[in-house]
C-alpha cells in the first residue's frame, strides 16, 4: 500500500514527471534510466531550471526587439511625413496690438546653431507677416561665425526689404555684434547698441597649427595621398609653401572684400572717413556712434518708447524634436572638422 502511494505521490509531482534524469554511462537513446539514483534526479531538475531561464531571457530579448521595431514603425507613420513640421515650432498667434515683431540672432553664425540663415529667415519671415507689427527688430547677440550664414541672412533681409517697403527695420546689439554679427546688422535699416557693446571686427580669420617638426622629433610618419598638387595644403602635419600662402591669403581678402561691401552697401555716407574701420578692430558703442558704425545708443526698450509700442513678439521658431536630436548627434563631429581650418568672421 506504501509502494502505490509512493508511486502516486511521484506521478503527481511536476518536477518528477519533467526532470529525466540521464544515466551518462549509457549511450543508447531509449531514454532515462528508471534505476538512476537520486543524484541524477537532481541534476535533471537544474538542468530543466537552467533551460527554462535560458527561454525566458530569449523570450525577453526577442520580445524587446519587437517593441522597439514596432515603436519605430509608430514614429514613422506618425512623424515620417511631417518631419518639416517638426523641425521648427509653430508660428505665435495673431496680436490684436500694435508690437516689435523680434528675430533673435543668438550665438554663433553656423549652420546647425541656432543662429542658422535658415532660422533666422523663418523668423524674419513671419514677423514680416505679422499683421499689427509695427517694425521688425533683428536681436542681435553674436560674435560672428559662417560668412556663408551672414551672407544668406543678409541677403535674405535685404530681398524681405523690397517686398515690404512700408516695413522699418531695426537691428539692436546686445552685448555683442561683431563680425558675422555686424554683417547681419547691417542689412537693417537702423542700428541700435548699448554704450558698452562690443561693436565691429570686419575682418575674416582662419587659424590653425603645423605639427610637422614635432612629427619629425616623434619619429613619426606622416602618409597622405591625394590627385592633386594643393589637395592637402591645409593639412597641418604638411609644409605650406610661399604659393600656397599666397594663394589662402587671396581667398581670404576675397571674403574680406565682400564683407567691406556689404558694410558700405548697409551703412553708406553714415560711416567715417577711417580705413581702421575695416582692419578688424572692435569698437564699444560709444565708440561705433561716432564712427558710424550704429546710428544711436539704445535697447529694444528704448526703441518700443520711441516707437510708442509696449509690446513685442518673438517670431524666430524654436528647434523641433528632430532638429535638436540630430543637432545634438553632429554637433561634436562638426565642430572637431570645420573649427580647425574654415575661415569665419570672428573678432
Amino acid at each position: 500500500m506504501s509502494d502505490d502511494k509512493q508511486e502516486t505521490s511521484e506521478s503527481q509531482d511536476p518536477w518528477t514527471s519533467q526532470a529525466k534524469p540521464v544515466d551518462e554511462t549509457r549511450q543508447d537513446k531509449a531514454g532515462p534510466n528508471p534505476d538512476a539514483p537520486p543524484e541524477k534526479w537532481m541534476q535533471a531538475w537544474a538542468k530543466e531550471v537552467l533551460l527554462e531561464q535560458r527561454r525566458a531571457r530569449r523570450g525577453r530579448f526577442f520580445g524587446g526587439i519587437i517593441r522597439i521595431l514596432l515603436t519605430l514603425v509608430i514614429l514613422v507613420v506618425i512623424f515620417g511625413s511631417g518631419r518639416e513640421l517638426l523641425s521648427f515650432s509653430e508660428a505665435p498667434a495673431p496680436s490684436d496690438t500694435p508690437h516689435l515683431a523680434v528675430v533673435d540672432i543668438q550665438g554663433v553664425l553656423a549652420s546647425e546653431g541656432r543662429a542658422s540663415a535658415e532660422r533666422v529667415l523663418a523668423g524674419a519671415q513671419r514677423a514680416f507677416q505679422a499683421p499689427r507689427a509695427e517694425a521688425v527688430v533683428l536681436k542681435i547677440n553674436s560674435p560672428g561665425g559662417s560668412p556663408v550664414q551672414a551672407g544668406q541672412i543678409y541677403e535674405g533681409i535685404k530681398s524681405l526689404r523690397e517686398q515690404h517697403p512700408e516695413m522699418p527695420i531695426y537691428a539692436v546689439i546686445e552685448d555683442l555684434g561683431a563680425s558675422g554679427g555686424y554683417y547681419v546688422a547691417v542689412a537693417a535699416d537702423q542700428i541700435i547698441a548699448d554704450q558698452a557693446s562690443l561693436v565691429g571686427s570686419i575682418g575674416v580669420i582662419s587659424g590653425g597649427f603645423a605639427f610637422k617638426e614635432a612629427m619629425e622629433r616623434l619619429g613619426v610618419e606622416r602618409r597622405v595621398f591625394t590627385s592633386g598638387d594643393n589637395k592637402a595644403f591645409l593639412d597641418p602635419f604638411s609644409d605650406m609653401d610661399k604659393e600656397q600662402r599666397e594663394f589662402w591669403q587671396s581667398v581670404l581678402d576675397s571674403i574680406h572684400q565682400q564683407f567691406i561691401d556689404r558694410v558700405k552697401e548697409g551703412r553708406g555716407d553714415r560711416l567715417a572717413e577711417n580705413p581702421e574701420i575695416f582692419s578688424g578692430l572692435v569698437w564699444s558703442g560709444e565708440m561705433a556712434v561716432d564712427l558710424g558704425l550704429i546710428d544711436e545708443l539704445g535697447s529694444i526698450y528704448s526703441l518700443q518708447a520711441k516707437l510708442g509700442v509696449e509690446q513685442s513678439i518673438n517670431y524666430t521658431p524654436e528647434p523641433g524634436p528632430w532638429e535638436r536630436l540630430e543637432r545634438r548627434l553632429g554637433a561634436a563631429f562638426q565642430a572637431a572638422l570645420v573649427e580647425l581650418m574654415a575661415p569665419k568672421l570672428t573678432p
